[in-house]
């Protein structure tokens, strides 16, 4: 897998029939390793070393509902009280973030909306708040503080 713009950490990778499988801290389970699945892995041990986030509010790969459409989240963190409190998008490393990225990660806020919303690449990160319809782009992620969640 190629070097991202985010933050090394300590990966257990295994092969299952030829095919490479990445160990994920949060579902507790070797996935298979995708390029999509090598920036969700970075983004969460991120949110986890960086951002002091702890693994109990995190749900990965989540099923929802957005019109009538089976759709899964990729990151998402939960407040105390089980509610949505940051959503994050993740695609692979080659797939530019652009108006589409930003689209369904709309889609999904109008659903679930979290507090802050992310989109990540693994080259480029874009952290933000929609707030009546308007747009909020933030300097950098929310760090986890107990009070706030």
């Amino acid at each position: 897998m190629e070097a991202l713009n985010l933050p090394e950490f300590a990966y257990k990778v295994k092969q299952v029939t030829g095919k490479p499988y990445i160990f994920d801290i949060i579902r507790r389970k070797f996935v298979s390793l995708t390029p999509e699945e090598w920036v969700r892995q970075h983004f969460i041990h991120l949110l986890i070393t960086h951002y002091g986030y702890p693994k109990s509010l995190f749900a990965v790969e989540t099923g929802m509902v957005y019109n009538t459409l089976a759709k899964r989240t990729d990151i998402m963190i939960l407040s105390s009280n089980s509610l949505p409190f940051l959503l994050v998008e993740c695609k692979a490393p080659f797939i530019t973030v652009n108006d589409a990225t930003f689209a369904q990660i709309s889609r999904y806020n109008f659903t679930l909306q979290p507090q802050f919303l992310a989109v990540t690449n693994g080259m480029s990160h874009y952290c933000f708040k929609a707030v009546n319809g308007q747009v909020h782009f933030m300097d950098d992620f929310p760090a986890y503080r107990e009070n706030n969640l």
